[in-house]
């Protein structure tokens, strides 16, 4: 199957489209797809086709809803997860779509496991019901080759890989005040380092999650929360950023690249035990391994706290080796690769930072405070997950954005919209860098400072002091950024130190501990829960 490859270095830069998406995850393929029967789509992704937390989802997506399920039951146990935070019209709304949304998945060509002609169902921690469709341990690979097989044949849609979004343009950032902000396009790096402007009717930022902001993550390195950082400079509010969810299980690899272990797999039996073999899990919650992620992560992480050890482990060789061969068959390779046979041996494991549940607040549809601009997926922020996601909502969360977006603009009246000449980009003053080492530098400690303070448990005097010291980092990346020529490792650096800021300032903005963000100096959970929101500003940093 080829990659995200058909426009690498395009002869000619386009100069406009009617669609502009930014990135090659379930969500931005999703809406390509739909979108490409209404007008010309370019599809942008910074990297290759397989660089998205959609291609290394390994457990499934939630929401086919078997004879002894329903959907009253996968509303509960969503709400539940989401500690008291979800917005219950919401969560209906996208439970209600998920037997559509597989079903339409099915009919795209996913092939998702089957039993008896019927599809196979797993359960996760959280699900008080088996309701996961799953293609065996990588999922989310299947249902990105599926859809990316019709969008890479559609001759309406342009595919633009290795292409970076700068910032989008709106009519605020040209000198047009008399009207709402309104989104006209983006600046849009290319593999080269030109820097060109492209139009677009309507922009949608699909560019995923955020997990490199810190240290360890189970997500790719192209998950630098661009989409979250470009929308808050346009004058987007974020919801909620306080809430990155660690998955629990991830392999622990001090001399190696380190790897998802899906839920899956204690969803199927496997246990958490201690060095001693002792499952520790049941001291903190009766609902031992399938218990939400936000308990089963603290109680690791306080296990390797209290013992001092550096990791804890996943065991599943009591489980039967046809089940490990047949549902974790690709987990079961890549820890072969390394030595470790899951049939004979616990795998060592830590928690890493995984997904956000915040966001661009938008609702269902991706629709922001900018006319002409969504925002759809894990960079966005509907009250879905609440303070804890659900695990398999995600894919089935970005999908129903990604229809619902796409039937909304296309559905709109399409009223007359100011389409100004978009100025080309100044590069006036720009000088080569003599070294790059500050880059590296800020990147590592900016996802040291998260690690460290921001973590899985949190304190007022941590969250002051990661503050303090990204401040500093800031200021240098702006100075950096505006003395010299753009480029990736730069763009992603200035956003991730934007994300982190962001994550901060909404951890000290919530004085209790509540799902994900869990703070010494507020243990308890407040009476009244409510949504964190930032609503931009003037940012010396971040000029608009």
């Amino acid at each position: 199957m080829p990659m995200l490859s058909t426009t690498s270095h395009p002869s000619s830069h386009p100069a406009s489209c009617d669609y502009l998406i930014v990135g090659s995850g379930a969500a931005g393929l999703m809406a390509a797809h739909k979108l490409a029967e209404h007008g010309k789509v370019a599809l942008l992704n910074k990297a290759d086709f397989p660089d998205s937390n959609t291609f290394q989802a390994q457990g499934g997506i939630a929401g086919f809803i078997a004879q002894e399920d329903t959907i009253e039951s996968h509303i509960e146990d969503t709400i539940s997860a989401g500690a008291g935070l979800c917005h219950a019209d919401v969560v209906k709304e996208v439970v209600e779509v998920g037997h559509h949304i597989i079903e339409e998945l099915l009919e795209l060509g996913t092939p998702f496991d089957m039993s008896n002609g019927v599809l196979h169902l797993t359960r996760e921690g959280g699900h008080s019901h088996r309701r996961i469709a799953h293609v065996q341990d990588s999922t989310g690979k299947a249902i990105g080759e599926t859809l990316f097989k019709h969008v890479h044949e559609n001759p309406n849609i342009m595919c633009l890989r290795r292409h970076m979004i700068v910032d989008v343009i709106t009519t605020q950032k040209i000198g047009i005040f008399h009207q709402k902000n309104q989104c006209l396009g983006a600046y849009v790096l290319t593999p080269d380092g030109d820097i060109f402007a492209l139009a677009a009717k309507h922009v949608i930022l699909a560019t995923g999650g955020v997990g490199k902001v810190y240290k360890y993550t189970s997500n790719p390195h192209a998950a630098t929360g661009d989409g979250i950082a470009i929308a808050w400079r346009a004058g987007c509010a974020v919801m909620n950023m306080e809430f990155m969810q660690f998955h629990p299980t991830c392999l622990y690899n001090p001399n190696g690249s380190t790897m998802l272990l899906t839920e899956a797999l204690r969803g199927e039996g496997a246990h958490l035990i201690d060095k001693n073999g002792h499952r520790f899990i049941f001291d903190y919650d009766n609902r031992g391994e399938l218990a939400p992620r936000d308990i089963v992560a603290r109680a690791i992480d306080h296990e390797i706290k209290k013992s001092g050890e550096d990791c804890m482990y996943l065991d599943v060789s009591h489980l039967s080796e046809d089940k490990i061969l047949n549902q974790f068959p690709n987990i079961h390779q890549r820890l072969l690769a390394i030595g470790l046979d899951m049939r004979k041996q616990p795998i060592p494991i830590v928690p890493a930072a995984h997904y956000i549940c915040g966001g661009v607040q938008t609702d269902i549809s991706g629709k922001t405070n900018i006319q002409g601009l969504s925002v759809i997926g894990e960079s966005a922020c509907t009250g879905l997950h609440g303070a804890n996601r659900l695990a398999s909502n995600s894919l089935l969360e970005c999908l129903v954005m990604a229809e619902k977006c796409a039937s909304r603009i296309s559905k709109a009246p399409q009223a007359p919209k100011l389409m100004p000449s978009l100025p080309a980009w100044d590069s006036s003053g720009i000088v080569a860098e003599e070294e790059r080492v500050q880059i590296k530098q800020n990147w590592d400690e900016i996802r040291s400072i998260m690690s460290n303070y921001v973590g899985i448990v949190r304190s007022n005097k941590r969250l002051s002091s990661a503050r303090r010291r990204l401040m500093i980092i800031r200021e240098e990346i702006a100075a950096y950024y505006w003395q010299h020529p753009l480029s990736r490792s730069l763009l992603e650096l200035r956003n991730i130190a934007l994300l982190a800021d962001l994550i901060i300032r909404s951890a000290q903005q919530r004085h209790e501990s509540r799902g994900l963000h869990y703070t010494k100096d507020y243990p308890k959970v407040s009476k009244q829960a409510r949504d964190t929101i930032l609503y931009p500003q003037e940012d010396m940093y971040e000029p608009r």
